[in-house]
This record gives C-alpha cells, structure tokens and sequence, in this order.
C-alpha cells in the first residue's frame, strides 16, 4: 500500500492540501453536508459494504445509475460519496478509503508507473463526454494565444487533447510563465471542474476543457461556447475508467465480477434512457447540476453544433457508454502522453513500453464475462473481434 507521505512526495499534481491531515480530504455528504474524519467503513474485501467515490459529473453516471438502481448484485453498496477533485478521489483510493472509482485513464497509467500503486483497470466507464469550452472573444482557437486555459488535471485526456488541438492551430501551451500572444502561448491551469464555469464567468481564463455538464452549463447560462468536443478530434476515446485495488482482486473477485457487472449492464440501460438518467442522477442528488445541464450533456442535439463539429459520423458530441478496454487506445495514449506538457516529472513515461501497457494495467476477464452476459459485443456497439484502430483528427 502506498503511504500519504509517498503520494506527496511522488504524483504529479497531488498537492499537500489533498494530502494532509487525515480523513477524505474533499470529500461532501451530498444529503448531509458532512465531511467524514476517517474510513467509513470495512472495506467490502474485509466483508463491509462497498464504498464508491466520485467527481460530481456525468462520467459517473455508470457508477451512479449501478447503485441507484441497485445493480451490485451479491454486494452491499454504500452510497456513492462525492469528492471534489481528482487529487482527492486518488488519495482516497490508493489509501483504501474507498474500493472503486472513476478515474481519468491517464492518471490511472501514472498512478501505476509513477507510484508503483497497485491498481487495476477492469473497465471503460465511459468514451466522449468532454468539450473544450471558450468565453465571449474566442472566435476560433487562435484566439487563445496570449490566454489562460484551464484544465482538470495535468495527466488527464483533456490536457493530452488540448495540447494537440492547439498545435493544430499553431499555438504552444506553457505552464509557470505567462501566455503571450506574440509568441503565440497558452498557460495552462489546474482547477476543479466545479471551479471552471466561474473562472470563466469572471475572465480569470479564456476556456476550459472538462467532462460535462460544464460545458453545457456554460451554454444554458450564456457565459460561454463549446469550441470543440474531445470526442471530435479522438473518436469514442476513454476519458475516465474503472478501477480497483489488486488486493481487492486477489481478496474478493466476486466484489470485482459485481462491480463490473452492474457498472457494464448500467451503462446498456443509460445509452437507451438518456433523458431519464439525467432525472435519476438529479433528483436523487448525485449530481448537483441544474436539470438542464445534466439533459444537455447525456443529449446534445448534433444539430446544435453542426458548425463545430469536423467528424459528424464519429458523434462525438455524444457521451457514449462501451465497457470493453481497448488495447489499441492504451497504447496510443501512452504515446500521446508523450507529447504533453505537464508541470511535474514525466520520467515515469520512460519506464513504460507502450505495447505491454495495457496487459500491465488492466484484468480483462470480468468485463469480457459481464459483456458476453448482455448480449456480447454488438448490444453494445462494439465490434465482435473486440479489437479496433485508433482515429484521431490530425487537427
């Protein structure tokens, strides 16, 4: 197990107040309001309940949608506890304060080569789901130049996908120095998702990119447009993942083989109920979004974004729900990980050969038996082969 200390000294971007001084740092009740001091419960290897942790945004809602209908089947669930941050959500994991999570795939593949955390992927919990959201006077993404941009994480798709959306456009990101417009630079920043909609409001900076409902928050409010969506340059991408603890592997696969079954038969039932998902995650306060945004985000009309979109075919406005792991798109992410800009160490990457990164960091085996349960490959859109090749816009 890695200690606090070790997760301090060593991840990117998890900083001391995410850290330090006991407890779920970040963590809220969403009914109550409390903060819990110290580990709710026995972990479900240890024969508790099973403990959820998540970002309030709509990558969650397999996680989500699996308790609220009760899908954990053979296992008792807690309700899913809410964190604010990625760092915190992290910590909480790696430290065995919960059992499962969403986590960004990038930061999943730090998690395991940076800090040698035992972690696995079991899932996809979702592809799409983001956009690259810009304030009034952004007319096109050269505009950005000379501008902050805010992103969620530094080892996240989002940053990996702006980086290159702004090399497209011939700009450069830079962190720790200010943008100029003449140099054609963009300076990057992290912030909390929830943090991003009034950052953007107030001109603290000039865009984001995000998971959703934020960017269609940023619409309903008129603060801001959605300048491009992420699953418009890298199709049907994995933005966040499932992941779990070896030792809970090792320990209680039959919590795993749940846990998978009930996120995977979650995710059938969303992609045919999208409008009544969003209802579910809000009136039952997992999400604390305005209605509307959270419609929006499961249900962007293509319509809407025809001028935005350079890929139609590829839906990319679409928060899509496939479970199966491709390895192809582990591997090129590492790649692409490559080639992004981060403020921390990046020797870690060196350490990874990208054609055996993903046998390293995923067990295949419970989503291959909880798809085959639903139908196999085709009831969820998915090639029988279970193989596919990567497409990625060049701009």
């Amino acid at each position: 197990m890695i200690d606090r200390r070790t997760l301090l000294r060593g991840a990117t971007g998890l900083g001391a107040a995410a850290v330090v001084g006991g407890g779920l740092p970040g963590v809220v009740d969403l009914v109550t309001g409390s903060r819990p001091t110290g580990r709710a419960s026995a972990p479900v290897a240890a024969g508790g309940a099973l403990r959820v942790g998540y970002l309030p945004i709509t990558d969650a809602s397999p996680l989500l949608v699996a308790h609220a209908q009760q899908r954990f089947t053979g296992v008792q669930a807690m309700r899913p506890v809410l964190f604010r941050s990625w760092e915190s959500l992290a910590q909480a994991f790696v430290a065995d304060e919960v059992d499962v999570v969403h986590l960004l795939m990038p930061f999943a593949v730090q998690l395991r080569w940076a800090l040698g955390a035992r972690v696995r992927m079991v899932a996809w919990n979702h592809t799409n789901g983001s956009a690259l959201t810009v304030g009034p006077g952004i007319g096109e993404i050269g505009d950005l130049a000379g501008r902050r941009v805010a992103i969620p994480f530094w080892w996240s798709i989002h940053n990996v996908m702006l980086q290159r959306i702004l090399r497209g456009a011939g700009l450069r990101a830079v962190v720790r120095e200010d943008p100029s417009a003449e140099a054609g630079t963009v300076q990057l920043v992290v912030m909390s998702p929830a943090d991003m909609l009034p950052a953007l409001s107030t001109g603290a900076v000039s865009g984001y990119i995000v998971a959703d409902p934020f960017n269609a928050a940023a619409e309903i409010r008129k603060v801001g447009r959605i300048a491009r969506f992420v699953g418009d340059a890298w199709r049907d991408h994995a933005c966040c993942v499932v992941m779990v603890r070896q030792d809970l592997i090792d320990e209680a696969p039959e919590a795993v083989q749940a846990v998978t079954d009930g996120v995977t038969s979650a995710q059938q039932w969303i992609g045919a109920h999208r409008k009544d998902t969003a209802g579910l995650l809000s009136a039952d306060r997992y999400l604390p979004q305005p209605l509307p945004a959270i419609t929006r985000a499961l249900t962007y009309p293509q319509a809407d974004h025809a001028a935005t979109l350079r890929h139609p075919d590829w839906a990319g406005e679409r928060i899509g729900f496939a479970p199966y792991p491709f390895p192809s798109y582990t591997e090129a992410l590492v790649g692409a990980m490559r080639e992004t800009v981060v403020d921390g160490d990046r020797g870690f990457l060196d350490r990874i050969d990208a054609a055996t990164a993903h046998a390293e960091l995923t067990d295949e085996r419970f989503v291959r038996r909880s798809i085959d349960a639903l139908g196999g490959p085709p009831a969820f859109g998915l090639p029988p082969s279970l193989t596919r090749t990567e497409e990625v816009s060049p701009v």
